[in-house]
């Protein structure tokens, strides 16, 4: 009798701890496939203040604690003169063949952030960038505004890119820059959960429209004006004027006493 009584309270408390161990992995589930309904999905702009004086402009005091919040970058550390030079390359316009070709003349790694498009259509410049020790960004398969889009399509706008890339490649991207530089607290969580650090910039200017190109004069003028340390700079690959005054902007960085380095390389 005794031992029946044992093995009914033997049986019961492994019901117990089975309960236990379900409900536990229940919630667990639960929490990973709600974990982002709870973060706001406002769609954020980002935009930055510019200055002329070398300091570092203003990005948003909140909007940057949100960046560092999910491990992402938008400007580095204040007290080195460091610069990161970053390109976005949607498509190609026919200018990245020189912008490589400078970069290569004046020992500078740059970051190119492309879309699966680019991918498609000019795998001979990304494999060059590759080869050439530059680093390859994420800009997502579509181009897409992320807040616009639930967590499942971001993951495979990300994704999609990330393993076409490294099947062609056998590269692995890890930075990613959202597109139109539009994002929320949802956006970055889930980029985040990806692996993918996200790279915002403090310095950008309008040199995006093939069809209405700044003045080079003003344009090299700007950039200079606006250099201040830690900054990320963003360019547009499909600028005639970058092209054009990026070897003579490179070397004023350099003779006015900053580093280029390469994101590899951030310091915050």
């Amino acid at each position: 009798m005794k031992k029946i009584i044992r093995r009914k309270v033997i049986i019961q408390i492994l019901a117990l701890l089975i309960f236990a161990i379900s409900m536990t992995l229940l919630n667990e589930n639960n929490s990973v496939t709600t974990s982002t309904e709870a973060l706001s999905n406002q769609k954020i702009g980002w935009g930055i203040k510019r200055n002329n004086n070398h300091e570092q402009p203003d990005v948003g005091t909140k909007n940057k604690e949100l960046i560092n919040k999910y491990k992402g970058i938008c400007l580095g550390n204040n007290e080195k003169k460091y610069i990161y030079l970053t390109f976005d390359n949607g498509y190609e316009a026919g200018y990245t063949s020189k912008i490589l070709e400078v970069l290569k003349q004046n020992d500078v790694t740059a970051t190119f952030f492309i879309t699966a498009h680019y991918l498609n259509t000019q795998p001979e410049l990304v494999k060059q960038m590759i080869d050439e020790g530059h680093i390859v960004g994420n800009h997502t398969v579509n181009h897409k505004s992320m807040p616009s889009l639930d967590d499942e399509t971001i993951k495979k706008e990300v994704m999609d890119l990330h393993q076409a890339i490294y099947s062609k490649f056998q590269y692995e991207m890890k930075y990613m820059r959202p597109p139109k530089g539009e994002y929320s607290e949802r956006t970055l969580s889930v980029c985040n959960s990806l692996g993918y650090k996200t790279v915002m910039w403090s310095f950008a200017y309008e040199d995006w429209d093939e069809k209405k190109q700044p003045d080079e004069a003003k344009a090299k003028e700007k950039i200079l004006n606006n250099l201040h340390n830690g900054e990320i700079m963003l360019l547009h690959g499909t600028s005639k004027t970058n092209t054009n005054i990026l070897d003579s902007v490179i070397k004023d960085i350099k003779s006015q006493g900053y580093e280029i380095k390469s994101i590899d390389e951030f310091e915050g």
